[in-house]
């Protein structure tokens, strides 16, 4: 599927991506008359910098199927202020047909920080045709118990067409598809896809089977506070509402 679809059918493409596997933690976090906000977070393996080098080539890990041209090969991505996360539009060169080659902007880079967080600045696929503007930071953390968190938020408003929570829940679901194409690209980290599903017993066992294998009620142990999560916020202080 193409951007250009997407341009036509969000409506099909939210459904769809409501089926695809999704990052350990991910969610519309806010919609609004304006607008929406959406976030991503993945663990992987790799340290900060074998992150940082991935994420700046998007052309290694990005999902044609989300590209104008077919080809993710032809995506590049200059990690500095003012740079270009474009597309080579290749030219063709057939029997009956010709025609130049092209380029498409996806976003511009606005702050660059190696390892740290990348933020760029522009309205993806569909939201090209709107009059939006959208902030997408992708923050980089390190893991205490070993490899590296990504946190990613994409943050848009403005004027659109779209019914908003169409089209937040269909970009929500590209942003995932190439987040969770960047981590397997890195390798998932430990508990980045958890399922807090617990287990279901037989539904074949008879009720007094289902019983046996039922241990005796033990006294619940003292929970304790989870340590807080490092927030995108801590990279730039300045996503505070306030």
């Amino acid at each position: 599927m193409r951007w250009s679809r997407l341009c036509k059918l969000a409506a099909v493409v939210a459904a769809v991506a409501s089926g695809f596997g999704a990052p350990a933690a991910a969610e519309v976090t806010k919609t609004h008359g304006a607008g929406f906000i959406v976030r991503h977070e993945v663990i992987v393996e790799a340290d900060a910098k074998a992150t940082w080098l991935a994420l700046i080539s998007p052309d290694t890990w990005w999902q044609k199927e989300h590209t104008w041209s077919g080809d993710a090969a032809n995506l590049s991505l200059k990690p500095s202020a003012g740079g270009c996360f474009c597309e080579r539009i290749p030219e063709v060169d057939e029997p009956g047909r010709f025609t130049l080659e092209g380029s498409v902007e996806h976003m511009r880079v606005i702050q660059s920080y190696p390892e740290t967080a990348l933020r760029m600045q522009g309205a993806l696929g569909p939201l090209q045709s709107e009059p939006v503007t959208g902030i997408l930071t992708i923050a980089i953390s390190k893991v205490e118990q070993g490899g590296t968190r990504l946190v990613w938020e994409y943050n848009v408003a403005g004027y659109m067409r779209y019914e908003i929570p169409v089209i937040a829940r269909a970009v929500d679901g590209v942003i995932g598809l190439q987040a969770k194409a960047l981590a397997d690209l890195l390798g998932p980290g430990e508990g980045a896809n958890a399922s807090s599903e617990a287990p279901k017993p037989d539904e074949d066992a008879p009720p007094a089977e289902q019983a046996a294998e039922k241990p005796a009620a033990k006294p619940a142990p003292a929970k304790s506070e989870p340590p807080a999560k490092p927030k995108v916020e801590a990279a730039f202080s300045d996503l505070s509402d306030k």
